[in-house]
């Protein structure tokens, strides 16, 4: 079966959109080859800085015939039906027709429109102008003479060349003709734009890829990511170094290089006094290099860069030339890094937000609170200022100290300076920093350990692979950071909706969610956000998809989960213990048994029949029913006892133990005899082990 190799060359491709553009072009087109009736074995999809390539393997050589019968109105019909028809179905008379007759519908005309089969080539031919001139790139561009035109194609950069070649292994391949935007496809393309500027014909994939590392050009964007950190890694290592790794620098340096060539540059110790955090986003940053430790962990003054050339000298001269622009923004750093440690210059104009928030204006990091304040920074223009914010996180921080456990002065000092870094040049130029700096700030004025921790470590979890906040005062600033937004934004209806969640809230009801659980925070969460009751509901939707994420059934999650439910640790505690219960046999028993006895009971409840309030046990005419009764009544009152303790096992266990006498009582009594008394009694009898089985969930919501 023939293959297609596809390749689409264009000026630089942002390596942010390299991965997706490449997929989208893998969908697109077997998405339309599987439309158009082909059919194929394999498709692989490829990228560099400047091209995107498909290499779609085992594809049908033609499409299959089609054969349909279309139906169409009684022979007798009106003409003006017969006329619709024949339009429909591409006929010329109603000579072309055939009839059938149906001995309810007498007869009536069918057409039979066989269509053949079309050869790939053609399908390919047609679809792929439309599928490049579509092209979904985020952002794009147009170009040249035709730009000015109505409709002119767009690509993210200009397009130059396009590939299309289809054939066997065993044949020549032929080139698929068809244009796009004047560009003629063909089986030509380009290797290194400085190495290797010549053409280069291709056949088919296997040659195409040889002849493109020939010309300096890595096609797969792993191995090229393989090659920059073996080779960083090596480098490093033969220097005395280690090579800090950043799996997103290496996604983004792989597609800047179609040859990588890593080269190793340095700058003054000096710059070592910035914070390392400052060191790495800066050199990140701008220069897309990555950062080096020596071998007491401390980073070094050197690091790894990767380049798109060999150069004759070795690449000296651009390992110089990274090493000054590094030095540059280094030397902005330290200067950021310094500035934020002296004294602001508007201290008079400011210190009136020193009362308001218990602030020592003798410390730089208070002066950027009182900054912060006076400059009246908007946080949202519905839910006023950040200093309001800021006072609104520290009220509701001192109400849950009661519940962390967190020193109360601590607390406050740290919702106070929570916000401040926000004032200084370090976090302005790298906002990724807000909180790692204004702990590096709490250190340097003294504050105290879980003061400077909680300042970082308010913002997390910023997302399901990120530690929760382990320090008790760390904890509460986090909680009252999360539970002001959320009931903020939920006070002015500013709630997620599909998939936009513009203030990230779905993140800050789960790191609430996490925060208590991994904690064991013991809290109702609806004291917290009395003015925004339904937004108890929110924290139920984001508490079910964490708690499917750590493996727990969704139909047991519903069986313990209330519209009240606001104590997450009991609340999973429950979770945990029904999930062990009924794992056992005596679990499944007696879910068996609750079922048999409550769909008994609907049933009645359904006619209406009356259910005996109370059990008499003088109506009892045999030992199952008072075997039953006295296990009902004894492990009524033993899980009740657990429940009120939150020793959820202990209550599971109490009613396990109503697996045998259930069982007994259904195999040697009937329930609805004639004697209504007794009748009615035995009902209640049901209606007490559906009760005291749901003391500790619903079991009606048990699927299985």
């Amino acid at each position: 079966m023939p293959d297609l190799l596809l390749e689409l060359r264009s000026e630089e491709i942002p390596a942010r959109m390299q991965r997706k553009a490449a997929g989208d072009l893998k969908k697109l087109v077997t998405d339309a080859l599987v439309d158009a009736g082909l059919t194929y074995e394999a498709a692989r999809e490829y990228w560099t800085p400047r091209r995107l390539t498909l290499d779609l393997r085992g594809l049908t050589a033609k499409s299959a015939d089609i054969r349909e019968e279309r139906k169409g109105p009684r022979v007798d019909a009106p003409e003006k039906a017969i006329q619709g028809f024949l339009r429909g179905a591409g006929l010329s008379s109603i000579e072309e027709a055939t009839t059938q007759s149906d001995p309810k519908k007498g007869e009536f005309y069918v057409a039979v429109i066989e269509k053949p089969g079309r050869k790939a080539e053609d399908i390919i031919s047609d679809v792929m102008p439309g599928i490049i001139k579509n092209f979904p790139w985020p952002k794009s561009m147009r170009w040249g003479a035709a730009s000015a035109k109505p409709g002119a194609m767009r690509w993210v950069r200009p397009l130059q060349s396009i590939v299309c070649t289809f054939g066997p292994e065993t044949e020549e391949p032929v080139v698929i003709p068809f244009e796009a935007e004047g560009i003629q496809s063909g089986n030509v393309t380009y290797g290194h734009r400085f190495h290797a500027p010549d053409e280069i014909k291709v056949r088919r994939f296997d040659d195409y890829v040889t002849a493109l590392e020939k010309a300096k050009v890595i096609l797969d964007a792993d191995r090229r990511k393989e090659i920059i950190k073996s080779d960083a890694q090596n480098l490093a290592f033969a220097s005395g170094f280690e090579l800090v790794e950043d799996d997103g620098l290496l996604e983004e340096v792989s597609g800047l290089v179609e040859w990588p060539v890593v080269l190793m540059g340095e700058f003054e110790e000096e710059f070592l006094a910035i914070p390392d955090e400052v060191i790495r986003l800066t050199i990140k940053t701008n220069q897309k290099c990555f950062v080096l430790r020596g071998a007491n962990g401390a980073l070094a003054n050197r690091f790894i860069l990767t380049s798109n050339i060999e150069a004759e000298d070795g690449g000296k001269e651009i390992a110089y030339g990274n090493g000054k622009v590094v030095r540059a923004r280094l030397s902005d750093a330290l200067y950021f890094w310094q500035t934020d440690q002296t004294d602001l210059p508007d201290l008079d104009q400011i210190s009136g937000s020193a009362d308001t928030y218990e602030l020592d204006m003798s410390k730089p990091l208070d002066q950027r609170m009182a900054r912060l304040d006076w400059l009246n920074v908007t946080f949202h223009a519905k839910l006023g200022t950040q200093g309001a914010r800021v006072q609104r996180i520290a009220k509701l921080a001192e109400e849950l100290a009661s519940v962390t456990g967190a020193d109360l002065a601590q607390v406050k000092r740290a919702a106070y300076l929570a916000k401040a870094d926000l004032q200084t040049e370090a976090v302005f130029e790298f906002t990724e920093l807000q909180g790692l700096m204004g702990r590096r700030y709490a250190e340097l004025q003294g504050e105290t350990p879980s003061v400077a921790a909680a300042i970082e470590e308010h913002y997390k979890p910023q997302g399901p692979s990120d530690e929760v906040p382990k320090d008790a005062v760390a904890a509460t600033i986090a909680l009252a950071d999360k539970l002001d937004t959320l009931t903020g934004f939920w006070s002015i209806d500013e709630k997620p909706t599909g998939s936009k969640d513009p203030y990230a809230l779905r993140r800050a009801a789960l790191g609430v969610i996490r925060i208590i659980l991994e904690n064991h925070l013991r809290c109702n969460l609806s004291q917290f956000m009395t003015q925004t009751p339904d937004l108890l509901n929110f924290f139920h939707d984001r508490l079910k998809v964490y708690l499917r994420d750590k493996g727990a059934r969704h139909d047991l999650i519903d069986a313990v989960l209330t519209d009240s439910s606001d104590e997450l640790v009991s609340l999973t505690d429950r979770l945990v213990a029904l999930a062990d219960l009924l794992e056992s046999d005596a679990g499944q028993n007696l879910l068996a048994g609750y079922r048999r006895a409550a769909n008994i009971l609907s049933a009645e409840e359904k006619k209406g029949a009356d259910i005996a309030l109370e059990v008499n046990a003088d109506l009892f005419e045999g030992a199952p029913e008072e075997v039953l009764y006295k296990a009902v009544t004894s492990a009524q009152s033993a899980s009740s006892d657990a429940l009120a303790k939150e020793d959820f096992g202990a209550a599971m266990t109490s009613l396990a133990t109503l697996r045998e006498p259930i069982d007994a009582f259904f195999e040697d009594v009937m329930v609805n005899v004639d004697d209504e008394k007794i009748r009615v009694n035995r009902l209640a009898l049901l209606a007490q082990i559906r009760k005291s089985v749901e003391l500790v969930a619903d079991f009606s919501k048990i699927s299985g």
